[in-house]
């Protein structure tokens, strides 16, 4: 019996340590030897715009006292693969880009999907039918189609679709692309309005779903491969624009019964599905609600999330993001739109508006996010063109009288992540010893590390930026953000 149980437990050893030595021999050790550390810097009242400011050398690191400021980075401890950085190329977006001289189209195409001339987005949003963010409100179908019959996306072949194309193009010939509907036609709510909120009624439950399976159909035969959709834009607010209402409950038996099988059915179960796509305040809530139910989590890919929880005042909800990780590991957090709202001319280069989304995009990866995607990529000199007059920031605007393109620090800010962390890296332990500094890391396939640190003090910094056993003395000025890449 002894020498049984001994064959056990040295059978089980083996069992255990094989995985461990098989994912210790994929992982890709990460070394600093014989590399420097280009610097790249964005700065306030500097000409500094994703500017090449240092070249360091690392040295043997030694124990930081109490008295620095020092960021840490281990690179043997990772976790998320990264999908991608984006924006949304909505109607108005469209709209404005076809108002610009050919130059100027390829100026902004190269500054936004280019990698070597811009910051290189690798995803995108777009919307099914009309959001705010159009001229008017549309619908691919006539008002009353049950059956669908009249279904066309002829709409969107004039400035939308062509946008879309030329960006994924600009980008290399891949964008990984998801759509998100705004609101079913009026018809099939109970406020028979596709503004103002109300519900999708329960008839239409199933027509709803085909809806969508034929707007991805018809964007792949485009050439516009859907990645993925979400069940709903904000589905918790009663919007002056497009919009709809689901409850945690509500939302989950229309996954469950229609869109998910609908999708399998179709021949499209490959398309991922997002639920909730709305803010972090009731994120976690919905999260339990929806993947508490097994029928209802299979068909989703994971949750989708924005930052306007702060119209109360409150501060943004980032544990929330962290909360929904520890509890759903298997599921995928994906940041689906933020913007700067109250558009106002006066403040194109308003630096805490940059401030805010490098604050979100570091906590959010930190927290567990895979993939983070801006609003609207392209607005006018006024916010828009948006329908109900709820004007926002984007980060480069058109004037569309001098056909000027306006870059904004948020630009700059949203391109240190999205031109030096690319698609499959993985993010890397990293920590700071002072609240000063805000930092988070990731490894490229390339072998290369991209470390994003962000200073929003009114003082410039001196940090120790300390690798393993290995470290540099770096400057960052202050309201600043930087991108190390080693």
């Amino acid at each position: 019996m002894k020498k049984f149980g001994f064959i056990i437990t040295c059978l089980c050893f083996s069992l255990s340590v094989f995985p461990q030595q098989k994912n210790q021999k994929q992982q890709q050790k990460f070394t600093t030897t014989n590399k420097k550390i280009t610097v790249y810097t964005t700065a306030a009242n500097t000409k500094l715009r994703l500017t090449p400011t240092d070249n360091l050398d690392f040295t043997a690191s030694k124990q930081p006292i109490e008295t620095e400021i020092s960021i840490f980075v281990e690179p043997s401890k990772r976790f998320q693969s990264f999908l991608g950085i984006g924006g949304a190329i909505t109607d108005a977006s469209a709209e404005i880009f076809a108002k610009l001289s050919k130059e100027k189209q390829t100026e902004f195409l190269n500054a936004y999907y280019d990698t070597q001339k811009g910051i290189g987005y690798s995803l995108l949003r777009t919307t099914i039918q009309s959001s705010d963010f159009s001229s008017g409100s549309y619908s691919y179908i006539e008002e009353g189609d049950k059956d669908l019959k009249t279904f066309s996306i002829d709409h969107d072949r004039k400035y939308r679709i062509p946008m879309i194309k030329e960006a994924i193009k600009t980008a290399g010939g891949k964008l990984t692309t998801y759509a998100t509907p705004w609101s079913p036609n009026a018809f099939m709510k109970n406020n028979k309005n596709v503004l103002k909120g109300g519900k999708l009624l329960p008839e239409y439950f199933q027509s709803w779903a085909n809806f969508y399976s034929k707007f991805i159909k018809a964007y792949n035969k485009e050439g516009i491969p859907i990645w993925a959709t979400s069940v709903q834009n904000e589905p918790m607010a009663t919007q002056t624009w497009e919009s709809c209402l689901y409850t945690a409950d509500e939302e989950r038996d229309f996954l469950k019964n229609f869109l998910g099988p609908t999708l399998k059915k179709d021949g499209l179960g490959n398309v991922k599905i997002i639920a909730w796509d709305h803010n972090r305040d009731l994120m976690v809530q919905r999260a339990n609600v929806i993947f508490s139910d097994p029928e209802a989590s299979k068909y989703v890919w994971g949750i989708g999330f924005h930052w306007y929880e702060t119209w109360t005042g409150a501060q943004p909800m980032f544990d929330n993001v962290a909360r929904v990780h520890e509890a759903y590991p298997d599921k995928k957090l994906l940041f689906t739109e933020g913007c700067v709202e109250k558009f106002d001319a006066a403040k194109y280069q308003f630096w805490p508006n940059a401030e805010r989304y490098g604050t979100s995009m570091i906590n959010d990866f930190n927290n567990g996010t895979v993939g983070w995607t801006d609003w609207n990529i392209l607005l006018d000199q006024f916010g828009g063109p948006n329908h109900v007059g709820n004007f926002c920031f984007a980060p480069v605007h058109a004037d569309t009288t001098t056909g000027e393109l306006i870059y904004t620090p948020s630009y700059y800010y949203i391109g240190h992540f999205s031109k030096f962390i690319r698609p499959d890296a993985v993010r890397v332990s990293t920590s700071v010893s002072r609240s000063y500094l805000s930092s988070t890391s990731f490894l490229n396939k390339d072998g290369k590390m991209a470390t994003v640190v962000m200073n929003n003090t009114d003082n410039e910094i001196t940090y120790n930026f300390i690798i393993a056993t290995e470290q540099a003395i770096v400057k960052i000025p202050s309201h600043a953000i930087q991108t190390l890449v080693y």
